[in-house]
């Protein structure tokens, strides 16, 4: 029988995650003199060629794709294997680190979080802010258990690292100040905004859906000002320098006592970004991860209800 060596497919998933041979070594926190040893040890105990130069890089074969697809199963079988331990040994203690956006931590996070410490007061659960872009990494790498993200910005659900579970459509409403002409009208549509002055992030995921959701509505918007933060772009709107789209999600102190600000629902042409949240493939069916999602589904539910 062949000898599949775990560690040594875990660097094979990860160059193959990576590109390179010097990421995959940074990554895994080893050499890249190592990694090719390791790779190259591989290659003799599999009998088969896994990676081929190609200029000043290298790509993997064929074989390496095949010998990737089985090894998924794999890590997805050993994810299994260790949340069935940790639930047989620690019942209902442990602990979950979450990686969420900015927005989801007040509106489904602490909601979240708040109904576990009643039900389950000996899980743990550790939060850690990040990117939507950045969960997966955080996730991919180990560094959290599950992550909160947006699904234009996750892993296709052909991903096999992963299990994608969709929590909540979120509407998006656009700000304007309180004496703006269109503040009061009726039947308000995205489409009537497009001349109109917008403030949103230059760059990331904010930027992409703002954009995203104009381009629908058949309009480029023209952005007079740049900023990610929601006290920022809320005080402009309120200023009358220019309208934004805002998640409903985004509620809180931002939003409270700002009186020269008007939130209008969008009456036909309604964008939305929709939440989602991750675990590596197989670990859903740890009692600790799955008490979280669901813990999660019913803040989601409350805020859609």
């Amino acid at each position: 029988m062949t000898d599949w060596d775990i560690k040594k497919l875990q660097i094979l998933r990860t160059l193959n995650e990576r590109g390179t041979v010097t990421a995959t070594a940074e990554a895994l926190l080893m050499t890249p003199s190592a990694v090719s040893q390791q790779l190259s040890n591989l290659a003799k105990q599999l009998g088969v060629p896994l990676l081929e130069a190609q200029g000043r890089r290298v790509r993997l074969t064929d074989a390496a794709h095949l010998v990737l697809r089985h090894a998924d199963a794999v890590f997805a079988q050993l994810e299994r294997a260790d949340a069935e331990l940790s639930g047989y040994l620690r019942g209902e203690a442990g602990l979950v680190r979450v990686g969420a956006f900015s927005t989801a931590v007040p509106a489904l996070v602490v909601p979240a979080v708040r109904q576990l410490r009643t039900l389950h007061p000996a899980l743990e659960v550790r939060v850690r802010e990040a990117e939507a872009a950045e969960a997966y990494e955080l996730l991919s790498n180990g560094d959290v258990d599950l992550a909160l993200s947006l699904a234009a910005h996750a892993p296709t659900a052909r991903d096999p690292r992963f299990s994608r579970v969709p929590l909540l459509a979120d509407p998006l409403d656009v700000a304007l100040p309180a004496g703006h002409p269109l503040a009061r009208a009726a039947g308000l549509r995205l489409a009537g905004l497009s001349g109109e002055p917008w403030i949103f992030g230059g760059s990331g995921p904010w930027s992409e859906i703002t954009l995203a959701a104009c381009e629908a509505a058949g309009f480029v918007p023209e952005q007079a000002h740049s900023a990610a933060g929601w006290t920022a772009i809320l005080a402009m709107v309120e200023a009358g320098m220019g309208v934004a789209l805002v998640p409903r999600m985004a509620t809180g102190p931002e939003r409270a006592g700002r009186t020269g600000v008007v939130m209008r629902v969008l009456s036909a042409d309604q964008p939305r970004r929709h939440v989602v949240a991750a675990v590596r493939r197989g670990a859903e069916e740890g009692a600790g991860v799955g008490r979280v999602l669901g813990a999660l589904r019913d803040a989601a539910a409350s805020r859609a209800g």
